[in-house]
């Protein structure tokens, strides 16, 4: 049974990218592995966003170790 892939729209491409590199980083490091990860990332994330320079990297920092933890779990 072969899947049909649908092209990704233009403006649903950032996540779908983004979706993406967390299934791959579940798929070579394993779920444990990337729910530690996830909340490592998400706790750095909080502590940057506390400070206004390391606002800019902390929240995406933040979403992706939130995402990493739900493809994890789920």
């Amino acid at each position: 049974m072969t899947e049909k892939k649908k092209p990704v729209p233009w403006y649903l491409w950032p996540f779908w990218a983004i979706w993406n590199l967390v299934v791959g980083i579940v798929a070579i490091t394993g779920r444990m592995v990337a729910v530690i990860l996830g909340l490592v990332l998400a706790i750095v994330g909080v502590i940057l966003t506390i400070t206004v320079i390391g606002a800019i990297v902390g929240i995406p920092l933040f979403v992706l170790g939130i995402l990493l933890i739900v493809r994890g779990l789920w």
